[in-house]
């Protein structure tokens, strides 16, 4: 009676030892590693067949649906919550820079080498009633530079500032499949189509927007993007800089390897004079200034933007269908001299990133 005891108290211990290295490793991992280990405790006699069985059974049940309602049931969400993302990214970066005229004493035609790195992570949560909040959280350098999430690595190890990058609402009311009409409220991704031509890719605006589309059918769809962006808040007058833009866009399949896309947008800053530069110090070079820093000519340009993709079959070191996009802009200010009002852009992209393998 001991001894058979002693063997049930052997093999109970032996299943929390394989059940905590299940816990410790990932699930189809862990699971293959417990299934060698009982068999090898069956080889020996210490295990019978109906109780390695038994065993295995219970073991793969801990799989990772399991564990996601396991982990679910500890982390307590109200029932309006539908559910949640996490992500983020890192990247580093050696950043050098170099001028033809060493012996200036400007700070931007300095020899620079600089070691920086870009730290991003969010959430995304869903809610009931077709609701959804965002945040992201950024890092860079002193100052909070809109165009730029990097961080230079200096000061001997100083602590560096964590920003907020996006913080906003949404609400999408419209959304049946040939419909859908959404509203964003907050700091908020670009709500454009455009190229850098217009807006720095790190730049995430602040205000509202209202984003739709129309399906025509399987292969023709209109899109429209609109937004009221909050350039700076006048503590002292009423006449704060807004940007208003709109944009409409025809994305039309042809077959299943031709696709194009066709779009037109007008952008517009109202009170131009506040945007100086000791109200809005953080802005980048191009745009002719008074000499108290406003802007000198008012901002309302046209854009006109056009692409066409071809999709190969395949291609070297890619998965799926490798696209080759031709794409294009055309901008023009008629508030600026015929000299120095206009724009344009084009380029050719191979490939497609987005997703592992591409």
């Amino acid at each position: 009676m001991k001894k058979l005891k002693k063997q049930n108290h052997t093999k109970v211990a032996l299943f929390a030892g394989a059940t905590a290295l299940m816990a410790l490793t990932p699930n189809t991992h862990a699971q293959s590693s417990v299934d060698a280990l009982l068999n090898k405790l069956e080889q020996k006699g210490i295990l019978t067949v109906d109780e390695a069985k038994e065993l295995k059974t219970e073991n793969q049940q801990y799989s990772t649906n399991d564990f996601n309602k396991a982990f679910g049931s500890k982390i307590s969400m109200p029932d309006w919550v539908t559910s949640y993302k996490l992500y983020g990214d890192f990247r580093g970066r050696y950043d050098e820079m170099t001028t033809d005229s060493p012996g200036s004493t400007s700070l931007s035609a300095q020899d620079r080498v600089r070691l920086r790195y870009r730290l991003r992570v969010g959430m995304l949560v869903n809610m009931k009633d077709d609701l959804q909040v965002g945040f992201r959280l950024g890092s860079g350098d002193s100052g909070g530079n809109a165009l730029s999430n990097n961080t230079t690595t200096e000061n001997n190890g100083s602590k560096k500032p964590v920003w907020v990058d996006a913080a906003f609402g949404k609400w999408t009311p419209i959304n049946d499949g040939v419909w859908m009409l959404a509203a964003t409220i907050g700091k908020m991704d670009q709500p454009f189509q455009v190229t850098p031509m217009e807006f720095d890719p790190d730049y995430t605006p602040e205000g509202a927007a209202l984003q739709g589309t129309y399906k025509i059918n399987d292969h023709h769809s209109i899109a429209l993007n609109s937004a009221a962006v909050v350039l700076d808040e006048e503590s002292k007058s009423s006449r704060d800089p807004f940007m208003f833009g709109g944009q409409l866009i025809w994305n039309a399949t042809w077959s299943p390897k031709v696709e194009s896309s066709l779009g037109v947008a007008a952008f517009s800053i109202v009170n131009t004079g506040m945007l100086t530069t000791n109200n809005v110090p953080n802005i980048n070079q191009g745009n002719t200034r008074e000499s108290n820093g406003g802007l000198m000519y008012n901002y309302n340009p046209i854009v006109a933007s056009g692409s066409a993709t071809y999709k190969l079959d395949s291609f070297p070191l890619y998965k799926g269908a490798f696209p080759i996009k031709v794409a294009g802009e055309f901008m023009d200010n008629p508030a600026a001299p015929s000299q120095s009002n206009q724009g344009y852009w084009g380029g050719i992209t191979f490939g497609k990133s987005g997703r592992k393998g591409t």
